[in-house]
């Protein structure tokens, strides 16, 4: 194959796992392709998931704002408001970060090709383009971040006018007056709060007592006590015998305890699926796992030793922050660059209304580790910052070690908690003990008091 068609690594996918895992190739004087099979970078994240629905979470913050200021403003949201309406910046902001993104690979001289790809070959890679011409290229370190899509049940016929998926939820005209979201994980949380913030009647149904199981209890138990006193309800531990439109006005849904939900339209957020089909992993002897994901060690190497996967495909956390981790560490370990400490204090964001986020272990994992906790609590409410913002719906739960000294996790429900948790990670990184949170100085009024007045409730607390 001539020099011209080979390359030093090669990228399958542009989304934050790829474009990361390429810049870091180009970084380090790589001669380095990505393939992406959409016309624009950026995958899924950009143009689907992430930016999309977080354009759509600051149309309904911002109602919320006008609404605290009902003395000075008379607001209301007009009856024929169209969700474009709502989210009239986001061709703005996709294509803002899309060029981005394409200048950033553009200028550390990465050679982008659009095309739908696949294993020729352990070595090779075949392209097929948007004209059908078919090209191969090889490269000595190939990476597989393709990235997922949403998964459709058999029974739940998604036809993205009534019952529509998380790619296609945003496509909807009018905001609907009901609404039933099919599942309890990041995806349906976050949509749920943000279309009842809307003024739209939502209902949540899972298989699962609580929506996003693996946060604190506490924590999401905050956030079903807002979603529900926005008029949004919760349906737990109930399985969903069937999903139909009923052809006229209605989408029903037949719970397993006989109680059928109706509602103008269905949002299915029941998980997600690697896009990994198309790839002809068998061609190079990597067999994806029952659940339909790429095995990787923990340098992310596949059972080929040059052959890499990074991001959705690999499975859980399946966060953008984390994507990008990864594919700048497979880089790193496939070119011998020491890639720094790893980062076992990843913190979690959920972009819900109100937020959520975490970092460290919870309660019940500190007193199964450490045979006891002592948790100190901050709510929103006793702090001045969230008095004077509006924001007193919110808690900062710290977890200490049974002598109330090591900090072991920091968890917090409220409006900025996504921000607000790279204290508490900052500290656990640093191993600092609870007294550094009393007697560090904070700016008044701010929310990062709450880590002093947390940090307080578990020195209370103490053994004597």
């Amino acid at each position: 194959m001539s020099a011209s068609k080979h390359f030093d690594i090669l990228v399958i996918g542009s989304g934050p796992a790829g474009q990361k895992a390429a810049i870091q190739g180009a970084k380090v004087g790589k001669r380095v392709a990505l393939v992406e099979r959409s016309k624009h970078v950026g995958g899924a994240c950009v143009h689907h998931g992430t930016i999309p629905s977080k354009t759509l979470r600051e149309s309904a913050l911002n109602m919320v704002r006008f609404q605290r200021t009902s003395n000075v403003f008379d607001f209301r949201l007009r009856d024929d408001l169209t969700v474009p309406a709502l989210i009239q910046r986001l061709d703005e902001v996709i294509q803002a970060h899309s060029v981005y993104m394409a200048a950033q690979l553009d200028r550390n001289q990465v050679t982008r090709f659009h095309a739908r790809a696949k294993f020729a070959s352990s070595h090779e890679v075949e392209f097929t383009t948007p004209k059908r011409t078919i090209e191969r290229y090889s490269a000595d370190i190939i990476i597989i971040a393709t990235g997922s899509r949403p998964r459709c049940p058999d029974n739940v016929p998604v036809d993205h006018e009534h019952i529509l998926d998380s790619d296609s939820i945003l496509s909807m005209i009018y905001l609907p007056k009901t609404l039933t979201v099919l599942g309890g994980g990041v995806i349906a949380s976050e949509y749920a709060s943000f279309f009842s913030l809307l003024g739209v009647q939502v209902m949540m149904v899972d298989q699962a007592d609580r929506p996003v199981r693996f946060m604190d209890a506490e924590i999401t138990n905050g956030f079903v006590k807002a979603f529900e006193a926005t008029g949004g309800r919760y349906f737990g531990e109930q399985k969903i015998e069937e999903v139909k439109w009923d052809g006229l006005s209605k989408v029903m849904t037949k719970l397993g305890n006989g109680e059928t939900l109706e509602s103008e339209k269905m949002l299915m957020a029941l998980g997600r699926v690697a896009n990994i089909e198309e790839l002809n992993l068998s061609e190079v002897g990597i067999e994806p796992t029952p659940r339909g994901l790429i095995p990787v060690d923990e340098f992310f190497r596949t059972a080929v030793s040059h052959v890499y996967a990074v991001g959705d495909v690999i499975g859980p956390p399946s966060l953008a922050s984390c994507s990008m981790e990864q594919g700048r560490r497979a880089v790193c370990h496939a070119l011998a660059i020491d890639p720094g400490h790893s980062a076992d204090m990843v913190p979690m964001g959920i972009y819900t209304v109100p937020e959520m986020s975490s970092v460290g272990i919870t309660e019940e994992e500190a007193v199964s580790r450490h045979g006891g906790a002592v948790v100190g609590r901050a709510q929103f409410q006793e702090i001045a910052r969230g008095q004077i913002s509006g924001m007193t719906e919110g808690l900062l739960k710290l977890v200490a070690d049974a002598q109330g000294k090591k900090l072991l996790g920091v968890h917090i429900v409220g409006e900025g908690a996504t921000e607000l948790v790279h204290i508490g990670q900052m500290g656990l990184l640093a191993e600092v003990e609870v007294d550094h949170f009393v007697e560090n100085i904070f700016n008044f009024p701010t929310m990062a008091e709450t880590y002093r007045v947390a940090a307080l409730d578990i020195v209370k607390q103490r053994p004597r």
